[in-house]
């Protein structure tokens, strides 16, 4: 990585460093799971935009005899686009939360779909080893304390020519876009959480991790300074333009 990249991903480490001391992701993540799917599903284009990156990704043939890493599962939507996308791909799908896990174990899988319960960091330790014919992130990388480790293995995990998507509110940069998060936030998505789920901070956290991400050019250059090429950026319709982003970048062949 360049030494901006460097500073910039020291500086991006402590700010969530500093959220960790006040909110516990995982936990918040835990406590959310049994309402989650009723609280997103509310959210115009949630699933679709899913969808949208999913197929982004340009899985061929099906992804007959591949094999497909979602990471940061959740309670399985991701895991859907990507089946949906991949119907024919067998597909290991890992979260941080068992709360979310158990509510993506609740729905009816093909057997080619596994479930593991890992941090991103810790994915040899629980035996997820690649090589990888693509990898999807969805919402997860803003939400890693310390992205480019954790990005650089995954980048040794691809099968060359594989593409790593990333699907995740990173802001184009514009004043606008920042403004219109912050308003459908606390006129909708902080209100609504809090009622939904009785609790506020993994909402609130929501809102300030956005803006303290990467802009969608700075991560493209994340993914780009992990020796990843032909990097492709493109965003969604409606309210969520300029706001919610797919990067993908492949493994050079």
């Amino acid at each position: 990585m360049s030494g901006d990249a460097s500073q910039y991903s020291h500086r991006h480490s402590r700010v969530l460093h500093s959220y960790a001391a006040a909110v516990n992701v995982t936990t918040e993540f835990d406590a959310a799971a049994a309402t989650y799917n009723r609280l997103v599903g509310a959210s115009p284009g949630y699933y679709s935009n899913l969808s949208r990156s999913a197929h982004r990704m340009r899985i061929p043939g099906n992804g007959a005899g591949l094999h497909l890493l979602d990471l940061g599962c959740g309670t399985g939507a991701s895991t859907l686009a990507l089946l949906a996308a991949a119907p024919q791909a067998r597909i290991t799908a890992v979260d941080a939360s068992a709360g979310m896990l158990a509510q993506a174990r609740q729905a009816d899988w093909p057997d080619r779909v596994s479930f593991v319960h890992a941090r991103a960091e810790e994915l040899a330790d629980a035996g997820v080893h690649g090589p990888f014919d693509g990898i999807f992130a969805a919402y997860l990388v803003r939400n890693l304390p310390d992205p480019d480790p954790v990005l650089a293995r995954l980048c040794d995990q691809l099968a060359p020519g594989a593409p790593l998507a990333v699907h995740d509110y990173a802001l184009d940069g514009r004043a606008r876009s920042a403004a219109i998060w912050t308003a459908v936030c606390w006129s909708v998505i902080i209100p609504a959480g809090k009622m939904v789920t009785g609790r506020a901070a993994l909402y609130r956290y929501l809102w300030r991790s956005v803006l303290r991400f990467d802009t969608v050019d700075a991560l493209a250059a994340r993914l780009r300074g992990h020796g990843l090429v032909d990097t492709r950026i493109e965003t969604m319709p409606g309210w969520e333009r300029g706001i919610v982003h797919t990067v993908v970048a492949r493994r050079p062949a």
